[in-house]
């Protein structure tokens, strides 16, 4: 980890990218019918940057909103939860990315329609991002959503984790696949060079054998994809068992917290939160915990950020018999 003072880092956390606004309706419910929309925020970097905020961290989050009321929602939300905000870049011309859920029961699947391009966070360049206040940080945490969305995405992401490599500053990152962005060759194609050498390194079961044809048991692919990437600790998760993570010498494994389903966008910013947490205190084991049981609280909860408290969460898992191994 990085050794410097408090005071001279002065965040846990910082990170990058686009923070849309996401509008639903209730299942059962047509979007095409719709007569009221449920308003929220969500990104995927901002929904970890929140949940740490919860938690008792101090983070930041860095990115480009228009400075409009839709802008002002989703810093209110932010700014609610207790991250910092200086290093937005507000635009006056802008828009928003939004992006609309339509909740269903089966047989239907829940529906996500996106409408992003051109957004105030798609148009960022990297002679605009707020440098200095994005590397004062323990660790900087970046997603693979980011370099999806536009060639300046692209370089800002490479440039970050160039000049936090550079100042010594530890780096997480998400491979976060999303198919409606880029095909999986050209996903891996990009982000193989970003997420190689990470510090912490965070990949869905699915995403490991979609984009770097990983396979083999849960404990053989999340080893094999840390070697692959050069990885410090690599976090696979494994839908309804949980999650794996190993360090380079032990393999833990954190069942999955049973929970009922309300809302599923969010579940696996809130396992990377949790397993940050963790990590940023050296107690990667404690992170799973905290990771598999934030995962199920923001699947019971509307909303891709979730409404917590560290009292509640440490209540909640001294309830839980589960024992990462």
């Amino acid at each position: 980890m990085h050794t410097g003072t408090f005071s001279e880092l002065c965040f846990d956390l910082t990170t990058i990218g686009e923070t849309m606004l996401r509008l639903s309706v209730p299942a059962g419910t047509r979007l095409e019918m719709a007569s009221t929309l449920d308003a929220r925020p969500g990104g995927a970097e901002s929904n970890v940057a929140a949940l740490l905020a919860r938690l008792g961290q101090r983070t930041a989050w860095c990115g480009a909103l228009p400075a409009s009321p839709l802008g002002r929602l989703v810093a209110n939300h932010l700014r609610l939860a207790g991250v910092d905000l200086d290093g937005i870049a507000w635009r006056a011309g802008g828009r928003l990315g939004t992006y609309y859920v339509e909740f269903a029961a089966p047989p239907r699947p829940t529906q996500v329609l996106y409408d992003r391009a051109d957004s105030c966070a798609a148009q960022l360049s990297p002679d605009q991002v707020a440098w200095d206040h994005l590397l004062k940080t323990r660790l900087l945490h970046l997603t693979g959503i980011t370099p999806a969305l536009s060639t300046s995405c692209r370089e800002i992401v490479a440039e970050a984790q160039r000049r936090a490599r550079h100042a010594g500053i530890p780096i997480s990152f998400d491979v976060n696949y999303r198919a409606k962005l880029w095909s999986p060759a050209n996903a891996a194609e990009t982000l193989t060079p970003l997420m190689t050498g990470a510090d912490l390194l965070f990949c869905s079961r699915a995403d490991a054998t979609r984009l770097f044809a990983i396979a083999g048991s849960d404990e053989e692919m999340v080893m094999a994809l840390g070697k692959r990437m050069h990885a410090g600790v690599t976090v696979m998760s494994i839908g309804a068992d949980g999650a794996m993570a190993w360090d380079g010498r032990n393999v833990l494994h954190a069942p999955a917290v049973p929970a009922t389903v309300i809302d599923r966008p969010g579940a696996g910013d809130a396992l990377a939160a949790g397993v940050i947490y963790g990590w940023l205190g050296g107690d990667l084991a404690l992170g799973l915990r905290y990771g598999t049981l934030l995962a199920a609280l923001a699947l019971s909860q509307y909303g891709d950020m979730v409404i917590t408290s560290k009292a509640e969460v440490e209540e909640l898992l001294a309830s839980q018999s589960t024992i990462v191994r």
